[in-house]
């Protein structure tokens, strides 16, 4: 199958933010409820253990049941082993925890502006963060994600005929 657009994966990015927001909402109303916590410094540390966990959860559960989330779904793309067959668990795990450290290091980044410079609206960009993953991307020769190529996943283009086939599929 052909790899995802970049525009494809992006427009599944910005709608997986609107799903996570639910996702964190719901995995941090736990917490507090679990906790007792009165304010989100409370027990900061183990609720940012929590939250990767719930995230994690979230992507893995979605992944290994069929290789999307619901925006994947909607933008009919796919997660697949390099190979093009089903990924295993722990291709899965690794894509995921490999998916952080360029998202964290500019995080990193815009709180070491926001030390030197001393501006505060600089934080503005850490809205921007998420998507610093597409910039290795583009040295690639294939375009995918460097998370991607390290855990020997790729994000597939889900064709025309197949959509159909599963459609007709799930309908007998």
């Amino acid at each position: 199958m052909p790899s995802a657009s970049r525009g494809k994966r992006f427009a599944a990015m910005m709608y997986e933010g609107v799903l996570l927001f639910g996702v964190v909402f719901t995995a941090d109303y736990l917490f507090d409820t679990l906790t007792q916590s009165k304010h989100a410094l409370m027990f900061r540390p183990g609720r940012q253990v929590w939250l990767f966990i719930a995230i994690g959860a979230y992507f893995l559960l979605c992944w290994h049941r069929g290789g999307q989330t619901l925006p994947m779904r909607a933008w009919h793309i796919k997660l697949v082993a390099a190979n093009g067959l089903r990924p295993s668990f722990n291709q899965l795990l690794a894509r995921y925890v490999l998916m952080w450290p360029i998202p964290l290091a500019g995080m990193a980044l815009i709180y070491a502006l926001v030390l030197i410079t001393g501006w505060p609206a600089i934080y503005t960009f850490a809205i921007v963060t998420p998507f610093l993953i597409f910039i290795p991307s583009w040295f690639s020769s294939d375009g995918q994600f460097l998370h991607d190529k390290l855990a020997k996943t790729r994000i597939v283009d889900i064709p025309e005929h197949l959509r159909h086939a599963a459609k007709h599929k799930k309908a007998t």
